[in-house]
């Protein structure tokens, strides 16, 4: 979702994005068919042609959006991570804090990068880190990334408070297509750009409640 730190979690990351457009409200678009008990919903992982500027990498990604946060003895590691998107730009300024030591680590990321072949990421030092948040305005997103192998999860807060979304990267696009959904996967949400992360970063609680509520999910 905007972020590199899934080693631990086989790196699940967020498709790169165009530059930011005008948030959409969920309710505008058609609904999701009605579910029953008898009738579960099955994930299904639809190809996409890529957005402008998005490479075939892409492609190796996919997103779901879970109805709890994993239980405890499945998580093998656990991140802070705040992401600013940096208005007018495809800029992200990352700081990622290990929950176990304490460690900090920061970044600034072009998603998509300018070629195919460029590096996306520049590691900074916490003065550099310090200067450009303090230079470069935007919207941010602060959640808990969960090591749950193969997948990275995020559990979010603030506003989204009650969103948890799951994350997994393929070694190649025949991986991708034969990837069995989690347990507890509600919906795929590959091809949902409304839950990017530079689209969440703008979702206020109202939205979320509206978008959520398309897949059968309630926010507490």
């Amino acid at each position: 979702m905007g972020d590199r730190t899934g080693e631990d979690a086989r790196r699940g990351v967020t498709a790169p994005h165009a530059p930011h457009a005008p948030h959409t409200p969920y309710a505008a678009h058609a609904p999701h068919p009605p579910r029953t008990p008898d009738t579960p919903h099955v994930p299904q992982h639809v190809p996409h042609a890529p957005h402008p500027g998005e490479s075939v990498r892409a492609e190796r990604e996919r997103r779901f959006l879970l109805a709890r946060v994993p239980a405890p003895g499945s998580v093998t590691a656990a991140r802070r991570i705040t992401d600013r998107y940096v208005d007018g730009t495809c800029l992200r300024l990352s700081r990622v804090e290990r929950l176990d030591t304490g460690e900090c680590s920061y970044r600034l990321t072009r998603e998509p990068p300018v070629r195919p072949d460029a590096p996306a990421d520049l590691q900074l030092s916490e003065q550099e880190y310090a200067r450009l948040l303090a230079a470069l305005p935007g919207p941010e997103l602060t959640r808990t990334r969960l090591g749950v192998p193969p997948l990275g999860v995020d559990v979010f807060e603030g506003p989204l408070l009650g969103l948890v979304l799951a994350e997994a990267e393929f070694e190649s696009p025949e991986d991708a297509e034969t990837f069995v959904p989690p347990p507890g996967c509600v919906a795929e949400l590959t091809t949902d750009r409304h839950f990017t992360g530079d689209q969440l970063a703008r979702t206020d609680r109202e939205h979320l409640r509206a978008g959520l509520a398309e897949y059968g999910v309630a926010l507490p």
